[in-house]
């Protein structure tokens, strides 16, 4: 056992979640498979939107999942920074945005 909280073996576990619900886990799998299939996006363009997304949720399992799958499906390096980077600005976007949400609270709070 790690002294970490995320233990990256814990990953090779994943089908585990059939052990309460399989039937529920089989067609979570099934439905994951096929949104991962080739289709009008390559699975290497679904790899680096899964990388992309797995740093905007800080989900350290999948971001070593989807840093091996880009690497294994030709995504080098650099490709990969500029998914984090898509990620961080939609990221920090968001958060901004929502400033414009505070702005209108506050208006209403002051009145």
């Amino acid at each position: 056992m790690s002294d970490s909280y995320y233990d990256a073996s814990d990953l090779k576990k994943f089908s585990d979640i059939r052990e309460h619900a399989p039937e529920l886990a089989d067609k979570f799998f099934d439905w994951y498979q096929a949104v991962f299939a080739e289709g009008a996006l390559s699975a290497r363009e679904k790899a680096l939107i899964a990388l992309a997304v797995a740093h905007g949720v800080q989900c350290p399992y999948c971001i070593d999942a989807y840093s091996k799958s880009c690497l294994e499906k030709g995504a080098d390096a650099e490709q990969m920074t500029e998914a984090v980077h898509i990620a961080a600005a939609i990221r920090g976007g968001a958060s901004l945005i929502h400033g414009v949400q505070m702005r209108h609270h506050v208006r209403k709070l002051s009145m």
